[in-house]
């Protein structure tokens, strides 16, 4: 056998080349461009990959061919280099041949890569979501009809599903519950859109809260420093007065929260800007609620929790007098 022959050269190599949807067409990684530009041979199965323009544009010839394992077997025959650019599903028919032929020990076998040739950033699957979430406006019956004021109620039902599942300390609900969350804010982002008078998007709404935290944020993204959290609340809260100049510290306080947190926030207004009001005098158990929310806010205590802790022992003590268990 002398060197020149195909049996000296080796069994080639198989190049798996992935890549994301969620990465724009053509921006490669640079050991994916040298891949596909040294290949002897590039192949996709999918003759409408949206890679292949860009592919074809730099000038690599793509063959829309779908080989069996044995096939793209021979076609590495002789040392040559094979590049397949793998369709959405990652090419697991393909893959599961060659690991049987591997597995048979009487096949000369190339060298195998995997090459991410684009990777997800952090927050990728975030464009999944818009995505579905047009399509579901667009196509089902229910959402298509849906306005602001019609998913209100159900933004405050996932708030609260999100706060029972922190204090129930249940990771997997919690996930699920920030999820929930997050989908009140894109179909409210969606149905914006349609708006004929003042539309807006979810890139209008993830642009202003980047923008609302760099600006309040001069110590991370400024010249300004801060060491403690009380330096951090004071810069904060000195940007957002310089941002809304309000009147008065109640404004922006929504009087429709849950009166213990709304008495909450109303004292931390106060108590925060300096000022010395006393507490209103009256007949009832109301007067009697707004005081105990004062002092409990005053001691760092969030009185809606704390009464929540309370209401689930309450409710605890009363299935354990039900004899049902808890």
């Amino acid at each position: 056998m002398n060197a020149t022959s195909p049996e000296a050269a080796g069994p080639g190599r198989i190049v798996l080349l992935t890549t994301s949807h969620r990465v724009a067409p053509g921006l490669l990684s640079w050991p994916a461009w040298q891949a596909l530009r040294s290949a002897d041979r590039v192949l996709c199965a999918d003759g409408a990959h949206p890679q292949l323009p860009y592919l074809r544009e730099a000038g690599i010839p793509v063959d829309e061919a779908a080989p069996t394992a044995q096939e793209l077997i021979d076609a590495c025959a002789g040392g040559r280099t094979v590049v397949v650019v793998a369709t959405g599903e990652g090419e697991p028919a393909l893959t599961d041949g060659l690991a049987r032929l591997a597995g048979t020990g009487r096949v000369a076998m190339p060298e195998l890569e995997l090459l991410p040739a684009s990777y997800d950033l952090p927050g990728a699957r975030l464009l999944d979501l818009v995505q579905v979430m047009d399509r579901i406006r667009v196509e089902c019956p229910w959402s298509s009809q849906q306005t602001h004021k019609g998913l209100a109620k159900y933004g405050i039902e996932e708030a609260y599903e999100l706060v029972e599942a922190i204090e129930d300390g249940d990771r997997d609900e919690l996930r699920e519950e920030l999820g929930d969350v997050l989908l009140q804010v894109v179909f409210h982002s969606r149905i914006a859109e349609e708006d004929p008078e003042a539309p807006f998007s979810i890139d209008d709404v993830a642009g202003g809260i980047v923008t609302k935290l760099i600006h309040r944020h001069p110590h991370v993204f400024g010249d300004e420093t801060a060491t403690t959290p009380e330096e951090v609340k004071e810069h904060w809260l000195r940007t957002k007065a310089e941002e809304k100049r309000r009147e008065s510290v109640t404004e922006g306080i929504p009087l429709g929260q849950p009166g213990l947190a709304l008495a909450a926030k109303l004292a931390s207004r106060v108590r925060t800007a300096g000022l010395d009001v006393p507490l209103p005098t009256g007949d009832g158990i109301g007067y009697e609620l707004l005081a105990m929310a004062v002092r409990a806010e005053a001691a760092g205590v969030d009185p809606e929790a704390a009464l929540r802790v309370a209401a689930r022992a309450y409710r605890d003590a009363v299935r354990a007098a039900e004899g049902v268990p808890s």
